[in-house]
């Protein structure tokens, strides 16, 4: 076990670097899927190393529920038991777990919150509200819907609507809400994993508007209908659902698109800054892997084997 357990606690370091440089240099597609995936192995694994470093130190906690052999000094010895750590993981793993229940409520109550508050308008697929206050998002559930208000589509002409609408098409079509949902349970889950939280932000964003610009034609309608949204909109009503021109930083989304599009390249050429920073994430998330699962076994057969029968 060793110190395998605390290495998964700090790997996320090793994801930092592509987390700015793939938003540059991948398809934002790509970037997403490649962030998301990266965040979520590493805080389960994080998330593991804790459970288990809290198991280490509950045992040694007095009147603990534990079975008596886990807290004798053979297996004291054999795991890398700390009185700092263990305890101090009992406090931290609870903090993470409330940090994320929260975090799953909230999204869960909005998004039926929303639902409810659509009830009484007609079933289709863009529920247009009577609000001067300017905002549109993506409304995921049962039926998907998108939401814009009268106050929204009074300041756009008409391409720049459909841009918007086709934009907002794109985070309900490609399930915008989940990536965003599991990288904010991932930066609760180890504050490391915060800039993975704020990159697949950025380009969920961007995924959709290429994929606006795609179904539109026209790149500028989106950059000028993403510019003026964001000078009144404000955005989306949870974290975890996808807001039109909420997710900064939108001079960077405009310059974006009034540039050449995006190669739809997967993954970079490995002898290049990108391509190494990707490989150095790949293999930081593995070795968190590798650790985590090797410190579940090791202290499940320790455990085990002191656990009189």
């Amino acid at each position: 076990m060793g110190v395998f357990v605390f290495l998964p606690l700090v790997l996320p370091l090793t994801a930092w670097p592509i987390a700015r440089l793939a938003e540059q240099h991948l398809h934002p597609r790509a970037t997403t899927w490649l962030l998301t995936g990266v965040a979520g192995v590493l805080a389960v694994c994080s998330t593991l190393c804790l459970a288990l470093l809290m198991v280490v130190g509950t045992a040694q906690l007095p009147g603990n529920p534990l079975p008596d052999g886990w807290s004798d000094p053979e297996v004291r010895r054999a795991v890398p038991y700390d009185e700092v750590a263990g305890r101090a993981a009992i406090p931290a793993l609870i903090a993470v777990v409330a940090a994320c229940t929260r975090t799953a409520w909230r999204h869960h109550r909005v998004r039926r919150r929303a639902e409810r508050a659509l009830a009484g308008l007609p079933a289709t697929p863009v529920a247009v509200l009577p609000d001067e206050i300017p905002y549109a998002y993506a409304l995921p559930g049962r039926r998907d819907r998108i939401v814009v208000t009268t106050g929204m589509l009074a300041g756009l002409d008409g391409a720049e609507r459909r841009a918007l609408l086709a934009h907002e098409r794109a985070h309900l079509v490609h399930r915008h809400h989940r990536f965003l949902l599991t990288v904010q349970l991932a930066a609760h889950a180890n504050p490391f994993l915060r800039p993975l939280r704020t990159a697949v932000t950025y380009t969920a964003e961007r995924w959709a508007d290429e994929d606006a610009a795609t179904r539109t034609g026209s790149r500028r309608a989106v950059a000028r209908a993403i510019g003026k949204s964001a000078l009144v909109t404000r955005g989306a009503p949870i974290a975890t659902l996808a807001g039109f021109a909420a997710a900064g930083p939108v001079p960077r989304r405009v310059a974006a698109l009034l540039g050449p599009t995006p190669t739809g390249r997967v993954w970079p050429p490995v002898f290049t800054t990108v391509g190494l920073a990707a490989w150095g994430a790949a293999a930081g998330t593995t070795v968190s892997a590798l650790s985590s699962a090797n410190s579940a076994v090791t202290l499940f057969v320790i455990l085990h084997a002191a656990t009189p029968m």
